[in-house]
């Protein structure tokens, strides 16, 4: 049974954004997924949010829990904030090109990075706070540093704060930096924390599991979409995610 046209075309509808499913973990898929979504719901009709202490949050305000997380686990470990400015000149995750993003937001990746942006934002932090003397000011300049996983060489900007010679991998267990893997950090509030129950995915085979920053920023992602577009799938709305 259809709707009246009435109710399905009503522009108050246009205003009223609602979760249609728990899209998990993207990787490689981020552009087939986008443009599945595109097409579904119209560029304008679909968005990521994330469930946060209740409420249905933007990606860049639940970003700032995911960033919090890194500050309070490197906090917590000088030891490790020792390493990276000492023996560091910089970190990535899945590409050296990574080095160049400094924003969280990143149309143009062909997967997003966060947890290198997350460390390098914390040691800036701290090469201004005076409780961390040994974290300081480098210049900013292109150097030649050398991967610790790889041997190779690479001409990048150094980090602000890391004064080292290094190029880190932050990634999966078998890159140098797996101690800052997202999946290893823990959430750093319990309230982050959400039960997806039969919900798969690396993040939770590794680290600290369903307790870990990764987890939490999985699991808590869902799709909105306007709920206009939503009636418009008319009987595809019991599938609205179907084949992402």
């Amino acid at each position: 049974m259809s709707e009246p046209d009435e109710f399905t075309t009503n522009p108050l509808l246009e205003q009223v954004w609602i979760a249609v499913g728990v899209p998990g973990f993207a990787g490689a898929e981020k552009a087939r997924r986008q443009q599945l979504l595109d097409q579904r719901f119209g560029a304008n009709g679909w968005r990521y949010g994330h469930y946060v202490r209740g409420e249905i949050v933007s990606p860049a305000v639940a970003i700032l829990e995911y960033e919090e997380s890194y500050r309070r686990f490197l906090r917590r470990n000088p030891q490790l904030v020792e390493f990276l400015v000492t023996v560091c000149g910089n970190v990535y995750d899945w590409g050296v090109a990574n080095v160049h993003d400094d924003t969280y937001e990143q149309p143009h990746t062909e997967m997003n990075h966060y947890q290198d942006i997350s460390v390098r934002r914390v040691i800036a932090e701290l090469v201004d706070d005076p409780t961390w003397p040994t974290v300081t000011t480098t210049t900013a300049e292109d150097v030649d540093l050398h991967d610790l996983g790889t041997g190779e060489s690479h001409r990048v900007p150094r980090a602000h704060g890391f004064r080292g010679n290094g190029l880190l991998q932050i990634r999966d267990s078998m890159s140098p930096g797996y101690c800052l893997n997202p999946a290893v950090v823990p959430a750093h509030d319990p309230a982050l924390l959400v039960s997806a129950p039969g919900h798969e995915g690396w993040f939770l085979e590794e680290g600290c599991s369903h307790l870990s920053v990764e987890a939490f920023w999985q699991m808590s992602k869902v799709i909105e979409v306007r709920y206009d577009r939503f009636l418009a799938l008319g009987d595809d709305r019991a599938r609205p995610l179907e084949g992402l």
